[in-house]
Formats: structure tokens, C-alpha cells, sequence
């Protein structure tokens, strides 16, 4: 039990850093002024790489923790549909995407005559979550009558495999002959933030680490073997493109370099590998309950952090008076803020969090009789 609460507390801190990251990075990305974007900048070029692990570790460690809660139950007659895993896990997903395009979505733009909201079909963070989220339970689905869960691992490090390997290939396949909202899931054309692939690839493997975790929960040298483990591949990872393109060019295969040039993502699992080893390393150094409740909340964090910075349902957020406008101390400063003002009212969101679901659903039974009623005129009238 103990071994069990330790390593959900290590998942926990890691969210933590990668939410609090994630508010950091969105405030500077969208409000510090371009002439400051400066590549050859120290201090800018190592946040603005940093700043590009957050979603891959968001995705991974998703994936990590939701596989392990899947494959934990063992009962025959809790697994399959009946695990309760699965069911929250469906409303879940469903949920996230759900909220997804309501936070795109600008409830005045309804008043405008003939204005169509493109925002609103873009695809960013949270779909690809949610939908990560249900390619898993289909994974778990299809293999969990197997008393033997290896084909389910098979499928985890394939797609991740093919979701990374093989980007730089498909990426250029066009989606034309799909709705747009359909299409906005596979490419960028539309302004599309994340696509399905290549990021279920960091959900799947987080799923295959998650599996590797939990078949391994009875080795006394589990955390040892994983941080080495995980440092060994990141490091190879992370020099992976420069290797890999040596080889393609000697060799002259052309779809070797296409994949050595996609070095990005292959660079982004190692940073992913080596940031995991860095919080097993340290899971008795950070145990902060505030972190671990920062971490069990991200979802809320996030919804709040994106209507205070973006402004969804009016437009009227931060990025629409300061976009592009701040220096880096306004922004540093700003950003420190930004986290710390969110973080807080999350949890002043929690304390009431009971109250304001009894007064949501209050409101939600009230238009379901309203509704009712002039369903009810309507149809009187009709006959």
C-alpha cells in the first residue's frame, strides 16, 4: 500500500510542475512582445525549449496514470465494461472535448448577423486529451479478456512507434475531403493547435509506461531500474536525430532523413524520459500536499486559467488587451502572478465547489422544465 500511495503522489507533483508550467508558459507565449523573442537570448532559448515539454509531459503522464488505474483491477467480474475505470473514463473523455469547444466558443459572436466563430472548431489540448483517453479505453477493451495483457503493451509502444516515427510522413497527407471539424483533429491547416497524432502518441506511451509500472509493482528495485532505464532512452532519444541522420545520409534512404529531420518529437520523448527520472529521483524530496492537490485538479486549473487569459465565452480576457505588449520583467512578473492568482482561485472554486454543482444543477433541472413546458405549448398547438 504504501509503494501504491508513493508513486500516485509522484504522479501527482509531476502534473503539479507541468500545470504550473503550462500557466507560465501560455501567459509569456501570448504576451511578451516579439521583439523580444530572441532564439540567440540564453535565458529565452532555454524557456521557450522547456516551455515545449509541458504538453508532452501533460500527455504522458495522462496516459501513464489512467493505464495503471485500468489494468490495477484484477476482479473478472469489475473488468471490461463493468470496470468503473472505463465508465469514468468515457464520460471523461466525452466531457473534456466537450469542454474543449465550449472554452472556444464566444457566446456574443451569436448575436452577430452571419458570423461564423472558426475558433470554435479548432482543436487544441483538451480534445486530444479526451480523445486519448477513449483510444485507451478501446485498447484496454480489445485485450482485456487476454490472461496474458502483453498484446495490450504490443499496441501501446506500436502506436507511439508509428505516431512518432512516422510523422514527418503523414503529416503532409491532406484531410480535404473531410468536414472541417472532422479534419481539424489530423492537421494544422485550420489553425488547429494539437492534432490526434502525432500527441496520442505521448498518451499511448505514457499507457505503455503505466503498464510497465504496474507489471513491475513487486520489485523491491522498481524505482532504481525505471530512473536508469529512463535515463539510458532519454539521453539515446534526445541524440537520436543526430545519429539517425549520420546513418540516412551514409545509407542515402531518403524516408531514414525524412524521419531523422522530424527530429522534434523523438527529442521530446527523451526530455520526457529524463523528466520522469528527475521526480522518481526526487519523490521523497517533494511531497508537498499543496502540490499533490494542485495536481489532482488540473482540469480546473486549466478552465480557469483559459477564461482568465483568453477569455472564453465573452473574448474578453488578457491576451485580447495585452497580446504581444508586455517586456520580459512585466511578463515574468505577470506570469508569476497569473499562476499564483489561478492557483488560488481553484481552490477557493473547490472549497465550494459542492455548493455551486448543487446550484448548477439547480439551474440545469430549472431549463429542463422550461423546455418541457414549451414543448408541451408546441404540441398542443400543432394538434
Amino acid at each position: 500500500m504504501k509503494q501504491t500511495t508513493s508513486r500516485l503522489i509522484f504522479i501527482d507533483i509531476i502534473r503539479a510542475f507541468a500545470i504550473c508550467m503550462m500557466l507560465e508558459g501560455h501567459f509569456i507565449d501570448g504576451l511578451l512582445a516579439p521583439e523580444y523573442r530572441d532564439e540567440n537570448n540564453l535565458f529565452y532559448a532555454t524557456w521557450h525549449y522547456i516551455r515545449g515539454m509541458t504538453a508532452p509531459v501533460f500527455f504522458t503522464v495522462s496516459g501513464f496514470i489512467f493505464t495503471y488505474l485500468l489494468i490495477k483491477e484484477q476482479n473478472p467480474a469489475k473488468m471490461g465494461w463493468n470496470h468503473v475505470r472505463v465508465q469514468k473514463g468515457v464520460r471523461r473523455g466525452i466531457n473534456l472535448i466537450i469542454i474543449a469547444y465550449l472554452l472556444r466558443a464566444n457566446i456574443l459572436n451569436l448575436f452577430t448577423p452571419g458570423y461564423t466563430d472558426m475558433n470554435v472548431r479548432r482543436v487544441d489540448v483538451l480534445h486530444c486529451i479526451g480523445l486519448s483517453l477513449l483510444f485507451l479505453i478501446a485498447f484496454y477493451l480489445l485485450t482485456y479478456r487476454r490472461k496474458n495483457r502483453l498484446r495490450m503493451s504490443i499496441m501501446l509502444l506500436g502506436t507511439t512507434f508509428v505516431a512518432f516515427f512516422f510523422e514527418p510522413i503523414y503529416s503532409h497527407l491532406t484531410y480535404e475531403y473531410l468536414p472541417m471539424a472532422l479534419a481539424n483533429y489530423f492537421t494544422k491547416e485550420n489553425d488547429s493547435v494539437f492534432t490526434i497524432f502525432p500527441w496520442f502518441g505521448y498518451a499511448s506511451l505514457g499507457g505503455f509506461m503505466g503498464f510497465l509500472f504496474y507489471k513491475n509493482r513487486e520489485n523491491p528495485h522498481l524505482y532504481r531500474n525505471m530512473i536508469i532505464w529512463y535515463i539510458l532512452l532519454g539521453v539515446i532519444l534526445i541524440t537520436f536525430p543526430y545519429w539517425m541522420g549520420k546513418i540516412a545520409d551514409t545509407l542515402q534512404i531518403h524516408s531514414l532523413q525524412l524521419i531523422a529531420h522530424g527530429d522534434y518529437l523523438i527529442k521530446r520523448i527523451g526530455n520526457v524520459l529524463l523528466f520522469f527520472a528527475l521526480f522518481m529521483i526526487l519523490r521523497h524530496v517533494i511531497t508537498s500536499p499543496t502540490l499533490q492537490k494542485i495536481g489532482q485538479n488540473t482540469l480546473s486549473i486549466y478552465v480557469i486559467h483559459y477564461i482568465i487569459l483568453y477569455g472564453s465565452f465573452t473574448g474578453m480576457g488578457l491576451y485580447r488587451y495585452f497580446h504581444d505588449q508586455l517586456t520580459p520583467w512585466q511578463a515574468i512578473i505577470g506570469a508569476i502572478l497569473f499562476v499564483i492568482v489561478t492557483i488560488l482561485i481553484t481552490f477557493l472554486y473547490m472549497r465550494k465547489e459542492a455548493l455551486i454543482d448543487e446550484k448548477i444543477d439547480s439551474i440545469k433541472a430549472k431549463i429542463y422544465q422550461f423546455l418541457r413546458r414549451i414543448g408541451a405549448i408546441f404540441v398542443k398547438q400543432k394538434y
